[in-house]
């Protein structure tokens, strides 16, 4: 199984920050029902026995709305729970020593924040990669936000699945167009929200505008 850029459109990752009125679960659940195209499971604090059994009841969901689910980060619960993928950064485990790890089938995304990140990545058997941050982010502070020209070069040097993340909302989305992306990462835009089904409907439907403009 490998990416398919449609996989890209509405790429939710969760944060249990938000986790309250609905358990992570339920939350996950509403973003798929109503049109998540791929979910990322990004535990930084649970322990490993936690995190792999909560891996495992989100593997089973996303699997009955046949939907990608990616681990972040953490290899092993990615093979134990039989995930779909792993998402790693520049300063976790290089990328050519995950693709030993995981083998051909499973998906590895990267983040990146160059072309030369890119190009390297995809060299080293990235499936597809993040790009970001793209607007100032509340989720990360000490990250810098990408010049428009850049996400574009990116776009334009790799023929793998591009995925624009860092504090995307339905308010400025539509600000990627014609950047060549093939889709948006979204944290708190979802797990944020009050109502997480009724903004991954907003969001879908401005995702597939904003692609469909890079004409």
């Amino acid at each position: 199984m490998k990416c398919d850029k449609k996989a890209m459109l509405l790429y939710a990752v969760t944060d249990r920050a938000w986790v309250g009125a609905m358990s992570l679960y339920e939350q996950v659940e509403a973003a798929l029902k109503n049109g998540a195209t791929c979910i990322q499971l990004r535990e930084k604090d649970l322990d490993e026995e936690s995190f792999l059994a909560e891996a495992r009841e989100m593997t089973k969901l996303c699997r009955q709305y046949h939907v990608p689910f990616i681990i972040n980060d953490n290899v092993d619960i990615a093979i134990k729970c039989g995930a779909d993928g792993i998402h790693v950064g520049q300063e976790d485990m290089a990328v050519s020593d995950v693709r030993s790890r995981v083998g051909d089938d499973m998906i590895v995304g990267v983040s990146v924040h160059t072309v030369k990140e890119a190009l390297e990545a995809v060299r080293n058997g990235a499936d597809y990669l993040g790009v970001g941050a793209v607007f100032s982010t509340s989720t990360k502070t000490d990250v810098n936000v990408m010049p428009f020209e850049t996400l574009k070069g990116i776009c334009q040097a790799v023929e793998v699945p591009v995925v624009a993340i860092g504090g995307i909302s339905k308010h400025n989305l539509m600000e990627l167009s014609g950047s060549g992306v093939d889709g948006i990462a979204v944290v708190s835009a979802i797990f944020g929200a009050s109502d997480p089904g009724a903004a991954t409907r907003e969001l879908r439907s401005l995702s597939e505008k904003m692609v469909q403009s890079h004409g």
